[in-house]
């Protein structure tokens, strides 16, 4: 099964928290992700048969953050 790789910007995470909500949320639609709050970005890998980059960024979305 091939992975799909994308690097998502999210402008307001600010602490380690923030990080473990943002992988926590993107975990709960099966997307495997790094979040770093210094780097306000989140590293994912996902498959692209089963979820699409728009609805990883809606999950981003959803937790409360923006996905820039």
């Amino acid at each position: 099964m091939k992975k799909d790789k994308a690097t998502i910007g999210v402008s307001d995470m600010m602490c380690a928290h923030c990080e473990a909500s943002v992988e926590k949320a993107l975990a709960a639609v099966g997307v495997k992700a790094k979040a770093d709050h210094l780097k306000k970005e989140v590293a994912v890998q996902y498959d692209g048969a089963k979820i699409s980059i728009d609805e990883i960024r809606s999950a981003i979305q959803e937790a409360g953050y923006t996905v820039v």
